[in-house]
């Protein structure tokens, strides 16, 4: 009889990894449940013991082994820290995409394999077509633009089994098994933030830089209180002149004079760049060659803009709004995910 294939399942206490471990064994694996304990905010309760609560209860109930893998320390050296460097640079970090480079597809992925493990698996909706990484089905849910660290020897050991569903479907299949997870609401936000915002986390952390607003054409219209707690785009927390007409939008960032520029109305000109740079490119799909035509992404959820893509810059059809150093540019091809880089 063959040996089932061995995949350890990256469970968070939500119902996406929740699913994932019970189509897996739907598919014959041998399916082992892993927890990954991140940083904890000490100034917050965070929601981490009872996420450990409900993914050991899941595999209580779907009958596999589960154990916790405490990963806080380097939680904190490789995700936390880089999101307290990057703003206090003035840049726009993701999160996100470190946290999926560095732990679950760094550490844990490195550890599963040392364990014997064929495969790992997350819930992440991404869908593997052979060795191309695609869209997920339900494309409000689909993660690929968190996903281009991703190397094609990792790809090749990496299963996202709720990618073929949308989420009803997924949340109807976690009722099928009785999981505690079913109705469970999904996580918003930055974990370790919680119910706070990005700036008071920020003011705990680094000593701001305070200066003037201006316009584009210079004209001084306030004075703001960090330059490091505003990114490109943002509308919250300028306000609009004299409390009425277009409201501003952060279009620029002095880290020099501590000015921010703003742009007022968002289809000002000066919020929209049709030309960005990017570097720390990382290709799951190698390019034959450079210029190339495809398509990409500068945020999660924009609409995927046509665009040529040379080594370290991109130029795109039409002018892109709200381009955020710090940002991920992703690119794709007829729904598959190509890579990506991080924008300068």
């Amino acid at each position: 009889m063959e040996r089932k294939k061995k995949v350890f399942v990256g469970m968070s206490g939500g119902v996406d990894s929740s699913v994932a471990v019970a189509l897996l064994k739907e598919q014959y694996y041998d399916v082992h449940g892993v927890f990954m304990q991140g940083w904890q905010n000490p100034h917050f309760e965070c929601t981490w013991k009872e996420d450990r609560q409900d993914a050991a209860r899941v595999a209580g109930i779907l009958d596999i082994p589960f154990r916790v893998l405490d990963f806080s320390r380097e939680y904190y050296e490789k995700v936390v820290a880089y999101l307290i460097a990057e703003y206090k640079a003035g840049r726009t970090p993701n999160p996100d995409v470190m946290c999926n480079k560095e732990i679950k597809f760094g550490l844990f992925y490195s550890w599963a394999r040392e364990q014997g493990a064929d495969f790992v698996a997350t819930g992440h909706y991404i869908r593997r077509d052979g060795d191309k990484l695609m869209t997920a089905k339900d494309t409000n849910k689909d993660q690929t633009y968190f996903l281009w660290t991703l190397t094609p020897e990792i790809a090749a050991h990496s299963l996202f089994p709720v990618g073929e569903y949308i989420k009803p479907e997924v949340r109807r299949i976690a009722e099928k098994y009785n999981l505690p997870t079913a109705s469970k609401k999904d996580s918003q936000g930055i974990c370790f933030v919680g119910k706070g915002s990005i700036a008071d986390f920020l003011r705990e952390h680094i000593e701001t830089t305070r200066g003037e607003i201006r316009t584009a054409d210079g004209q001084k219209i306030g004075e703001h209180d960090g330059l490091e707690l505003f990114t490109i785009g943002q509308r919250h927390g300028i306000g609009t002149p004299g409390g009425s007409g277009e409201p501003y939008y952060v279009a620029a960032k002095d880290a020099a004079t501590g000015t921010l520029t703003v742009a007022q109305g968002e289809n000002d000109p000066t919020l929209y760049k049709k030309e960005i740079s990017y570097q720390d490119a990382n290709w799951i799909k190698v390019p034959a060659a450079f210029p190339f035509a495809c398509e990409a992404r500068i945020r999660y959820r924009a609409p995927l803009a046509s665009c040529t893509v040379y080594e370290d810059r991109v130029i795109f059809d039409t002018p892109q709004r709200a381009v955020a150093a710090g940002q991920s540019v992703v690119f794709y091809r007829d729904g598959e995910l190509l890579g990506g880089g991080v924008i300068s």
